[in-house]
This record gives structure tokens, C-alpha cells and sequence, in this order.
């Protein structure tokens, strides 16, 4: 049996100007900024996606994903045969559950 690992959420929404990844700023030293067409004071949340290889397959998690009600933006940073990120915003916090259940809709799994 795979080693299962818990889901990682990053919450990058920001609450002050220059608070990124939390509140004491970006530990990464870079700002992080809500995917297009997220609105202001969204919610973003990260996902790692395994088994994406090209962009059908970004097309299918993105369609999966972006049906979820609540759902503003989804943006694929696609790393072929690896671990892909899926960046979800939304209004308000969009539950692990209904984007792990997207995700394998489409044919993929949450890592």
C-alpha cells in the first residue's frame, strides 16, 4: 500500500498588504497574488495533483474543479508525470473533500 500522506492546504490569502503566506509576511520572500478573476480578499487554497502529463489533462481537472460550487479560479501549474499544483480561489474556503472527489472525477488523485 502507497505511503498516504494528508492533504496540504495553503491558505495564500492575505489579510494584510504583505501578508502572503501568513501573518508574519511570505517566508518564500516572493507575494503571492490570487489567481485572475478571484475577487479581492478571496480565498486561495493549493492542492498537489498526481498522474497530469499534458494539457488534457489540465483541461479536465480545471473543468472538474471550476464545477464546484463556490469556485472563482482554478490555475494548473502543470509538472508532467510529477506532482502538478492545482490553485483554487474562491470567496470563501472551498471543503478538501469536494475538490479531492473533483480531482478523482477527472480521472487524477490529491497527494
Amino acid at each position: 500500500m502507497p505511503d498516504i500522506q494528508p492533504l496540504r492546504l495553503i491558505d495564500i490569502s492575505a489579510s494584510a498588504a504583505d501578508a502572503c503566506c501568513g501573518p508574519d509576511g511570505c517566508a518564500c520572500g516572493t507575494a503571492e497574488e490570487a489567481p485572475p478573476g478571484t475577487s479581492a480578499g478571496a480565498v486561495t487554497a493549493a492542492f498537489e495533483v498526481e498522474g497530469m502529463t499534458c494539457e488534457h489533462c489540465v483541461a479536465a481537472v480545471s473543468k472538474e474543479v471550476g464545477g464546484i460550487p463556490g469556485v472563482e479560479s482554478v490555475d494548473v501549474a502543470l509538472v508532467p508525470g510529477g506532482r502538478s499544483t492545482v490553485t483554487v480561489g474562491s470567496a470563501e474556503p472551498i471543503p478538501a473533500d469536494a475538490v479531492r472527489a473533483a480531482v478523482e472525477e477527472a480521472g487524477y488523485e490529491l497527494v
